[in-house]
C-alpha cells in the first residue's frame, strides 16, 4: 500500500493518529490563506476571461461526483443551444500544455477525466495548469458563451462568476480538518459563499444530485453479450473514492466481486489486469478510457472487461438555479428540454 492510500484510508476511518499531522495542517492552511490574500489584495494578478466562467469543484480530496455532474450539465446546456467550452488541469496527463482535447486525444497526454468528458459530450475542451492559456486556446478555435472550469476551485489566478461546490454526504467533511490531518482543501466556511450541490441519496438540501448506474457494457469481446449479475468479478478502480463504486455494484445486485484499488488517476499496465483465473473485470468509465488503449495494443488479452456508466440525476431546483444564474450573466436559454 502506498503512503497516499494509507493516508486516504486513515481519512475515511477518521483515525485518531492523524492528530500528529496537525502542525503540517497549520502550515498548509497558512500558505493557502497567504496565497489567497495575495490575489485578493492585488499583489498577485488574476485573469478575467472575456466570457463568463463557472467553476465546478469541491473542498475535499477524492471523488465527490463532480465529473458526472459536469458531464450532465454540459449536455443540458448544449441542448439549450448554449455555446460552451471546458477547461481542466488535466491531472495525470503528461502534456505538452496547453493541450486541446479532441476525440483523438490520448488519456496519458491530456488526463483521464478530460478524455471521459469529451468522449461523453463532444464539448470543446483544453487542459493545462495555466488556465488563462487554456481559455485563450479554446477561444482561438470557438466562439463561446460560457466556460466551465473542471475543478480549480482553489485556483485564485482565475476569476470566476459562478461556483458550484459538490458536497458528498457519503463522505461528509470527515474530521473537518485541513490537509493533511483531514481531507479538506479549505475550511468548511468556504461553503457559505458558493452554490452547494448536495450529493446524497436522501438529501436535506433542495439543490441536490445522486448518481444512477446504467446497464454495464463490454469494453472488449462480443458487444452484444449479455451482462451476468451472477458472475464473480474483479472490481478494478483507480478513483478518488472507490467505496462509492462498490456501493454502486451492490445496488445493481452484484454481490460477488473482489475489489482491487489503485491510486486516483492510475496509469494502468497490462499486469494490473492479470489474475490467476479467468473471471471478468468490472470497472468505471474513468478507468476505461485508460484501459482501452492497453487492449488495443494487446489484442491477445481475452479477459472480459465490463464498464459501469453512471449518470448524474439533478433536482429540479438545480436547473432553476442554473438558469437564473446564467441569465443574470446575460446568457439566455434557447429552445430545448432535458430534465
Amino acid at each position: 500500500m502506498s503512503v497516499a492510500q494509507f493516508i486516504q484510508d486513515a481519512w475515511n476511518k477518521q483515525a485518531k493518529w492523524l492528530i500528529v499531522l496537525r502542525p503540517l495542517s497549520w502550515l498548509y492552511r497558512g500558505g493557502f490563506l497567504l496565497n489567497k490574500n495575495l490575489y485578493k489584495t492585488g499583489l498577485k494578478q488574476s485573469y478575467t476571461a472575456p466570457v463568463p466562467v463557472m467553476v465546478i469543484g469541491n473542498i475535499t480530496v477524492g471523488g465527490s461526483g463532480k465529473t458526472p455532474l459536469l458531464i450532465h450539465l454540459v449536455k443540458y446546456l448544449q441542448n439549450h443551444k448554449i455555446r460552451l467550452g471546458v477547461i481542466s488541469r488535466g491531472y495525470g496527463g503528461k502534456g505538452p500544455f496547453p493541450a486541446y482535447v479532441g476525440l483523438d486525444a490520448e488519456a496519458h497526454v491530456v488526463g483521464d477525466e478530460p478524455m471521459l468528458i469529451v468522449q461523453s459530450t463532444g464539448v470543446p475542451m483544453a487542459v493545462g495548469s495555466n488556465r488563462q492559456k487554456s481559455i485563450e486556446l479554446l477561444l482561438s478555435k470557438h466562439a463561446l458563451d460560457l466556460i466551465i472550469c473542471d475543478d480549480g476551485l482553489q485556483h485564485w489566478a482565475l476569476e470566476r462568476q459562478l461556483e458550484w461546490i459538490v458536497l458528498d454526504n457519503n463522505r461528509g467533511l470527515g474530521n473537518e480538518k485541513i490537509l493533511p490531518e483531514g481531507y479538506l482543501r479549505e475550511p468548511k466556511c468556504r461553503l457559505k459563499n458558493s452554490t452547494v450541490i448536495e450529493h446524497a441519496t436522501a438529501p436535506q438540501l433542495p439543490l441536490n444530485m445522486h448518481l444512477e448506474a446504467s446497464e454495464p457494457y463490454l469494453l472488449n469481446g462480443q458487444l452484444n453479450q449479455p451482462f451476468n449479475l451472477e458472475a464473480c468479478f474483479y472490481a478494478v478502480s483507480g478513483i478518488g473514492f472507490p467505496q462509492r463504486f462498490y456501493q454502486t455494484l451492490e445496488k445493481m445486485g452484484l454481490q460477488q466481486f473482489q475489489g482491487h484499488e489503485f491510486p486516483d488517476h492510475h496509469e494502468y499496465e497490462l499486469d494490473d489486469l492479470q489474475f490467476e483465473d479467468s473471471n471478468p473485470i468490472i470497472t468505471t468509465e474513468k478507468d476505461a478510457v485508460k484501459i482501452l488503449p492497453l487492449l488495443k495494443k494487446n489484442p491477445h488479452f481475452k479477459r472480459e472487461i465490463w464498464v459501469v456508466p453512471v449518470d448524474a440525476v439533478l433536482s429540479q431546483a438545480c436547473y432553476e438555479t442554473l438558469k437564473l444564474q446564467l441569465e443574470q450573466l446575460g446568457i439566455k436559454f434557447n429552445q430545448g428540454s432535458f430534465e
